[in-house]
């Protein structure tokens, strides 16, 4: 039986496609506090809050992928990094949704912060899992 050589392994495309969706949407979230903060247009948080929430609904999934490839054998990437960085992206982003919550201009500038925050995390994260590349073995 002939051998696969060693070699390495780029992203998976279903944990690209699960860190890709929270990404723009968080971006989407911290360009729309962007553009409350400068209007006043009250539609523009409640665009944000929209964009925040679905944010959390698909990066809780990536939650789960992330935690379950903290137990594989053969993890891919850097499996502690990477659910580190999801599980404070998915926090703090909860805390933002609860910061948008608030009534109008109260969120701000702690919302326009937090997406700021929650918005570089998620790139850091796709980082990781982009560059995270795992070896596979010989069979």
């Amino acid at each position: 039986m002939r051998k696969r050589p060693v070699g390495q392994t780029s992203l998976n495309p279903v944990r690209a496609l699960l860190l890709g969706l929270p990404i723009s949407l968080f971006l989407g979230a911290l360009l729309s506090d962007i553009a409350y903060y400068r209007t006043y247009e009250l539609q523009w948080a409640n665009f944000a809050a929209w964009l925040i929430a679905g944010a959390l609904l698909l990066s809780g999934i990536f939650v789960a992928v992330a935690l379950i490839d903290l137990f594989r054998r053969r993890p891919y990437g850097h499996p502690r990094l990477m659910f580190m960085l999801v599980a404070a992206m998915w926090i703090l982003g909860f805390f933002n949704a609860l910061v948008h919550a608030r009534d109008g201009w109260a969120s701000m500038p702690t919302g326009l912060i937090l997406s700021v925050i929650v918005t570089l995390l998620a790139l850091a994260a796709a980082w990781t899992g982009l560059f995270g590349t795992h070896r596979v073995e010989a069979s």
